[in-house]
């Protein structure tokens, strides 16, 4: 039994006793938490779960497996799925929170795996909730050791692993006689909320956290940051190295060879950044780039709307002339187009320095769209931004506290705005235009084998890894030359999107011995997500038999990409499958071909390498049930 089938199976029985309204919908939602990062929580439990509009009331279905389930790099023999919709209330929220700290209990997961009937596991529930309220994190404590642990948990979704995360620290420091107090930033808000005072009399600050948390209230105090599984799966090795870490405040004088541990704190993270680095850059331009493509997206749609009228019709001098084309090139091209550049270049800053770099990030990009170093300029000038007010706030830290908000919202802003300006106007701009202006008329001169070799470049890295750094690699250069306003590159990005969902949702049509019941009713759903450029429906099946399917995906794509460049295909708006190519692209029929010949080829190489399915494959059954 593999993950998807398992996945498949819950969904379904979930559909099926009238919980969800979609099932395609609501298992995209759990396949992007999936994809965020492993449901795996180790004691050999998965939590597969998601918030979603197609939930009609919230559930948990637990499935058993003797044999085991391969999760990612584990194998669980329990898992439950937790269905929460988006109006669900904060007590059901929290009761199905609490149900995941439940599974870190031994016994608890004994009367699970040896439960004979869904009454069975309700009672062990209710007797588990008698035993412990998950929020008390101060009972039970053994004789006090005289220290104080305090933490901040938050993951993505903010229902299990957040909690989770809590109550493995709370487990570890009861064990250690120590008192605790953990934050938890959920689905349902912040609960137990760290104080001034918890800050000062604690002698050890775990953060454990998939997400940007906000820090600010542990002031300078040396903290441990950590991912929220380690927190979950090691929470004794964890709270071991927190408790080498310095406890008093840390100054610009602090280095990490203060300890043998790694370390960050409020306004020193960039001793973390040091020891990571290529992460740190990635995670910085992901950041930019993620507030970015919304303006994209939408000034890319108004632009192709308004050419719908005319390509001149947006000129008031122009006989094509119509004010309706006028207004939609306004938002698109005039308004949503000139900010593209500033937010990224903000939010790349931001995701450095935080909100004293946000301003000095966007006057920085702002500079760079109208100096001409464009897109790339923009995020040179956003890591300017970051890193220099980063820099400022370090040199700062013993002003007197009665002068701090003045920094942050005058001095700090000022003084690196000007830095960032003189760097644009003078130094980065003009070299930097003339790059851009190289490139665009290289790739605007670009014909025949040339071209169709970019192509297929272009899209097999974005089929390659499905929203992976090779995949943003690719886009980020596409966005480089969209706003360069050379649109071929677009055209054939996302021809590397749409093929592969596409391609398998063909497979399973043509090859129906080759796949599961399960594997064919999610090829339906590919169906409609690879017309819609979204190509995380073909996650599922690269995950389960990745040296199959991630070959055909890269070789349909880049063939399709090929075409798509050889034959001058521009596409003026980066994204929305089929709704958008009727009105953005140049040569719409030719495009749909270069789609379709991609998706057939990755159909027919993934068809041909696959192995039919044994008889008991073909009948494997699962059971479940809900509470």
């Amino acid at each position: 039994m593999s993950k998807e089938e398992t996945i498949e199976s819950l969904v379904e029985l979930l559909s099926s006793n009238d919980y969800i309204d979609s099932s395609d919908d609501f298992k995209k939602e759990v396949y992007t938490r999936e994809n965020e990062v492993s449901t795996s929580v180790g004691y050999g439990v998965a939590i597969p779960h998601a918030q979603s509009v197609s939930v009609k009331k919230p559930a948990v279905v637990i499935l058993r497996n003797w044999s085991g389930i391969q999760w990612g790099k584990d194998k669980v023999n329990l898992v439950f799925m937790i269905a929460a919709n988006k109006e669900a209330t904060e007590e059901h929220l929290k009761i199905l929170s609490q149900i995941s700290t439940f599974l870190m209990n031994d016994s608890f997961r004994a009367k699970l795996l040896t439960a004979e009937s869904p009454e069975e596991v309700i009672e062990a529930l209710n007797n588990e909730e008698d035993k412990e309220n998950l929020n008390d994190y101060s009972k039970n404590v053994k004789k006090d050791s005289g220290k104080y642990l305090i933490g901040i948990t938050s993951c993505m979704t903010g229902i299990a692993h957040t909690f989770m995360a809590a109550e493995g620290l709370v487990n570890a420091a009861k064990e250690r006689g120590m008192r605790v107090k953990i934050q938890t930033n959920g689905s349902t808000g912040i609960e137990n909320k760290l104080t001034k005072e918890d800050v000062e009399e604690a002698d050890v600050i775990i953060v454990a956290h998939d997400v940007k948390v906000d820090t600010s209230v542990l002031g300078n105090k040396a903290f441990l940051d950590v991912p929220v599984k380690q927190a979950i799966n090691n929470a004794e090795d964890i709270l071991d190295r927190a408790l080498k870490l310095p406890s008093k405040e840390l100054d610009q004088n602090t280095s990490q060879n203060d300890s043998s541990e790694e370390y960050s704190s409020k306004n020193d993270e960039e001793s973390n950044d040091n020891n990571n680095f290529a992460k740190a850059f990635y995670t910085h331009i992901m950041s930019g780039v993620s507030y970015m493509i919304p303006f994209v997206v939408v000034g890319g749609i108004f632009i192709a709307l308004s050419f719908m009228f005319g390509i001149n019709s947006s000129d008031p001098n122009s006989d094509q002339y119509n004010v309706f084309a006028a207004f939609l090139n306004e938002v698109g091209g005039n308004s949503a187009f000139e900010l593209y550049v500033p937010v990224l270049a903000g939010f790349i800053a931001w995701s450095i320095a935080d909100k004293a770099a946000l301003a000095p990030g966007m006057i920085g990009g702002l500079m760079a769209a109208n100096g001409g170093s464009g897109f790339l300029g923009g995020m040179v000038g956003g890591f300017l931004a970051g890193y220099l007010t980063r820099f400022i706030v370090s040199k700062t830290k013993k002003v007197p506290h009665v002068y701090q908000g003045l920094l942050s919202v005058l001095f700090i802003p000022l003084i690196t705005t000007f830095g960032v300006g003189v760097v644009m106007y003078f130094l980065l701009n003009t070299p930097m235009a003339a790059f851009n202006n190289f490139l665009t008329s290289w790739l605007q001169t670009m014909r025949g084998a040339n071209a169709a070799l970019l192509g297929a470049i272009l899209a097999g890295m974005m089929a390659s890894d499905m929203g992976g750094p090779i995949n943003k690699t690719a886009s980020a250069f596409g966005l480089a030359m969209f706003a360069a306003q050379v649109y071929e590159p677009s055209a054939a990005l996302m021809v590397g999107g749409m093929v592969p969902p596409l391609g398998i949702a063909i497979a399973t049509l043509l090859f129906k011995n080759k796949f599961t019941n399960q594997e064919r009713d999610a090829g339906k759903a590919n169906w409609v997500l690879g017309a819609c450029f979204i190509t995380e429906g073909a996650i599922p099946f690269a995950a389960a038999d990745p040296l199959r399917t991630i070959p055909a995906n890269v070789i349909g794509s880049a063939i399709g990409g090929a075409v798509c460049m050889a034959n001058n295909i521009a596409l003026q708006a980066p994204h929305g499958g089929i709704i958008v190519i009727p009105i953005a692209c140049n040569k719409p029929i030719l495009y749909i071909f270069s789609i379709l010949l991609g998706s057939l080829i990755t159909a027919l190489v993934l068809g041909f390498t696959k192995k039919k399915l044994d008889k008991k494959e073909m009948d494997q059954q699962m059971a479940g049930g809900i509470i």
